[in-house]
């Protein structure tokens, strides 16, 4: 069972590279190659929320015993994200089943729903580890982001000259949650009041 749970997380991980990751930047260069604005735009702003996937990241290699609460966080909100639209769910829904970036954009959309819901069953089954990562029991959790741990820590010292250290990672970490809760504030108070589910990429369908 031990193993099991170590390699379900361990393939989640790996998952989220394509689907997270590596496919969506291959969609938004797709995209905008072909000049579609509406699939660059929900491009554009699942990276804008994507940020907190890769502060929760930052938050594991320092330990943070949140680390897997914000990670849950992060691809709740990332899968909503694609959904929420309205007038680019309008714009997709006209699209052939050959057409097909936006074919591969309907795919890429519902993976990530199955990689989003999977990450939160894998949590709940390790329901303490969502405030403790630090337990003995959440190991497995911790080792997939060892190997980014020593790419940034070499990268630092490269740059830099100086020790990219856990306490530095959580103290990042935690500095970057703050601004993008500040920035999820601002958007909800200021700018979704009036712009609704219209994303904006076009002026063809109204809220």
């Amino acid at each position: 069972m031990h193993f099991f749970n170590q390699f379900s997380i361990w393939l989640l991980f790996q998952l989220s590279l394509v689907f997270i990751i590596g496919l969506p930047i291959t969609l938004l260069f797709w995209s905008f190659k072909k000049g579609n604005k509406a699939i660059t735009k929900l491009l554009s702003n699942y990276w804008k929320i994507s940020i907190l996937f890769f502060i929760s990241l930052i938050l594991f290699i320092g330990k943070d015993n949140n680390a897997l609460l914000v990670l849950n966080v992060s691809t709740i909100l990332m899968t909503l994200s694609v959904w929420f639209w309205k007038d680019i769910n309008m714009e997709l829904n006209e699209y052939s089943l050959w057409h097909p970036l936006s074919t591969t954009t309907k795919i890429w959309r519902w993976a990530l729903t199955f990689i989003s819901s999977n990450f939160i069953v894998q949590s709940l089954n390790d329901f303490s580890c969502l405030t403790k990562i630090n337990s003995s029991f959440c190991n497995e959790w911790l080792e997939p982001s060892e190997n980014l741990y020593k790419f940034i820590k070499y990268t630092f010292q490269f740059l830099f000259g100086a020790n990219f250290s856990e306490p530095v990672a959580k103290f990042f970490g935690l500095f970057a949650l703050f601004i993008y809760i500040l920035g999820i504030i601002q958007w909800l108070i200021i700018k979704y009041p009036r712009t609704g589910r219209n994303s904006g990429f076009s002026k063809l369908y109204g809220n």
